[in-house]
């Protein structure tokens, strides 16, 4: 596998130099479908490399996987900032660039998302907001209720990140991943896969969202064991979720040595 950083300019929907990370397969044989995997709210785009054996789990895998930074977007469009508008560099920007720039199958069947934390929700949101661009989605330890919560009452730093971030009416709105589900057109909703460990402390957000799931008959992947919210964990993750990536972006055949 080969391993690049990108650094581009400040011309796109986020108004400032934006990084990521992308891992490709060498020797290349046509073209090949694209995993957008997302960082959590702590981390930038070098962390799946940094903290996994990603590039390992990934060999004979011909798969491009790319890593965006995010900042702390939970990979929404800023409701007070213009220039930081996530959810359009990612679904837009990011994805022009890297069809222009790499042999990828450029449309929605060649293309999925998976993410951790502020990134599963973002994996998740995406892909129901843009179903036309994404065939599939995998949230590990996901804040998947991020979006689906009213801004509280009191007067904090983190009430005012929040309503930068959704807005003061959320619930019921474009970033309600609960909303979007239950919205969703089944002919073209993208499939799921949610996995947290049971010590983790969203844990309780991801069952609600599976119960949420079962109960509009939406067919999808879940998985929980042990484990808390951690490198750890994720690092079996990614090895977990490949099975079901690989399904989804009918991927059926070894990447040439």
């Amino acid at each position: 596998m080969a391993v690049c950083e990108i650094h581009l300019n400040g011309t796109y929907s986020v108004g400032r130099r934006t990084s990521l990370n992308v891992i490709i397969p060498e020797n290349i044989q046509g073209r090949v479908p694209v995993l957008y995997l997302l960082h959590g709210y702590s981390d930038d785009h070098t962390a799946w490399t940094r903290w996994t054996s990603l590039e390992r789990y990934l060999d004979g895998i011909p798969m491009i996987v790319v890593m965006p930074d995010g900042e702390h977007s939970f990979y929404t469009d800023s409701k007070v900032d213009s220039r930081l508008a996530f959810e359009t560099y990612l679904t837009k920007d990011i994805i022009g660039f890297v069809d222009k720039t790499f042999p990828t199958i450029a449309d929605r069947s060649g293309r999925a998302l998976a993410g951790l934390s502020m990134g599963g929700y973002g994996a998740a949101k995406l892909a129901l907001r843009h179903p036309d661009l994404y065939c599939a989605a995998v949230s590990f330890s996901g804040a998947l209720l991020a979006g689906s919560q009213p801004i509280g009452q009191e007067d904090s730093d983190w009430k005012r990140y929040r309503l930068s971030v959704f807005g003061d009416k959320p619930v019921g709105g474009p970033d309600d991943v609960l909303a979007l589900l239950k919205n969703s057109d089944p002919k073209t909703r993208p499939a799921l896969r949610i996995d947290c460990g049971t010590e983790d402390f969203l844990y309780d957000d991801n069952v609600v969202v599976h119960k949420k799931l079962i109960n509009l008959g939406i067919e999808h992947e879940y998985n929980e064991r042990p484990g808390e919210h951690n490198w750890a964990y994720w690092d079996q993750a990614i090895v977990d979720a490949l099975p079901f990536l690989k399904t989804q972006l009918a991927i059926d055949e070894p990447a040439a040595n």
